[in-house]
């Protein structure tokens, strides 16, 4: 796939201006993050009637929603083959705060269903072309820099995003008005994107036969994992978003199972931030002193020992885990997708990225699934995180194989 070609931008854009949109990301994130399950729980025990049941249920529900990002993301190819990043991008804000903002009424489950996919599609091409420009515009920064600034200020976003989702729905007694807020969020970020004054070459597109386009990303992908380093870094990027994604669907549930109120489990999340803003500001420097497979050890290996706790420990004990096990995501956040940046050519990142990308959707398919299932042996919701070990291990295994 040819790389892009750009017009025209503004004089004062680098790296870093494209990392910096992690502020409005990570804000509208936190705030949609801290609300998303309480209310697929609400729906799915509506309809059921049963809360333990809709508790399962709820994972079901992500996985095949995650199943769904994944064909999104995998068909990314064909959308940055047949449109600029600039016009996707536009696209695909436009499209989140429609969505975000229609999903903040009391619709029917049906219509919420259907927004919440069709605000998937936008969030995943958002999620693939940020890190492709911040690729394109690396030149004497490096992309374990533009990560790192990326993430803090994802973080910085995502830092308040809990008290002030939860709070918002306590003043509104409804759990679906903070997405209007995060709607509002990224219409912001959309602002601060086309101030980049970005033109890029509009492409031709081609009438293909959807059974071609099917083969061709199908090879693609069959590519993808006989390019060489590509099968590590993707299960090692698997096993990181495989953990945010336990933390993320079942800590709220949690929290608020073992009898604490939204206003403590809004301190919760915002104080899991704080690790990940503090070592944000170090991690660019440690890479280049030590690497960043050790970085990734440090932090599987602790998060292993910290769900280990949390599948024995109770009240605010566990409440204490939740905070301490965010220091082992700030180790990893910032150099999990390293190995792909690493052993790709530039002219061949649009066309892997996206296969690449699913590994932070497909993990919401089997995380869940088997998070369901262990709470349908076990009779509680905390035997989610023997998952959350059995990854971890998995993946210290696969870093530290030769």
């Amino acid at each position: 796939m040819a790389k892009d070609k750009y017009i025209s931008i503004n004089d004062n854009v680098t790296g870093y201006s494209f990392s910096n949109l992690g502020l409005f990301t990570g804000f509208a994130s936190g705030v949609y993050n801290a609300v998303y399950s309480l209310v697929i729980l609400g729906i799915f025990t509506g309809i059921f009637g049963n809360e333990k049941l809709a508790s399962s249920v709820v994972g079901v529900y992500v996985a095949l929603y995650s199943v769904f990002c994944m064909v999104v993301g995998i068909f990314s190819k064909e959308l940055l083959r047949w449109f600029s990043k600039a016009r996707l991008m536009i696209g695909a804000f436009l499209l989140v705060v429609a969505c975000y903002a229609m999903m903040s009424f009391s619709v029917k489950p049906g219509t919420f269903v259907a927004l919440d996919y069709a605000s998937g599609v936008g969030t995943t091409i958002i999620s693939i072309l940020i890190p492709l420009f911040m690729a394109d515009f690396s030149k004497n920064i490096g992309m374990a820099k533009l990560n790192a600034r990326y993430y803090f200020w994802v973080n910085i976003g995502a830092l308040v995003a809990p008290l002030f989702a939860l709070n918002m729905a306590a003043w509104f007694g409804n759990y679906r008005i903070p997405f209007l807020a995060a709607a509002m969020i990224y219409a912001g970020g959309l602002l601060f994107f086309k101030r980049f004054g970005i033109v890029q070459q509009d492409k031709v597109i081609k009438r293909v036969n959807p059974r071609r386009t099917i083969k061709s990303l199908w090879i693609n992908t069959l590519v993808f994992f006989r390019h060489k380093g590509m099968p590590r870094a993707y299960f090692v990027n698997f096993g990181f978003y495989a953990l945010a994604a336990m933390r993320t669907l079942y800590v709220p549930i949690v929290v608020i199972e073992q009898g604490f109120s939204a206003n403590i489990l809004g301190w919760v999340l915002t104080l899991g931030i704080l690790p990940y803003i503090i070592f944000d500001l170090f991690i660019g420097n440690w890479v280049k002193k030590i690497g960043y497979r050790p970085l990734m050890v440090i932090g599987m290996g602790s998060f292993a020992v910290f769900a280990t706790l949390a599948t024995i420990l109770s009240g605010w004990w566990l409440l204490g885990i939740f905070v301490l096990w965010q220091i082992s995501g700030a180790f990893m956040e910032p150099v999990h997708d390293l190995l792909f940046f690493d052993n790709t050519q530039k002219n061949e990142q649009s066309r892997f990225y996206g296969v690449f990308k699913t590994t932070s959707f497909f993990p919401k398919v089997v995380a869940p699934i088997l998070g369901a299932a262990f709470i349908a042996i076990f009779g509680t919701t905390s035997a989610v995180w023997f998952v959350s070990v059995g990854v971890s291990v998995i993946t210290l295994f696969l870093l530290a194989k030769k």
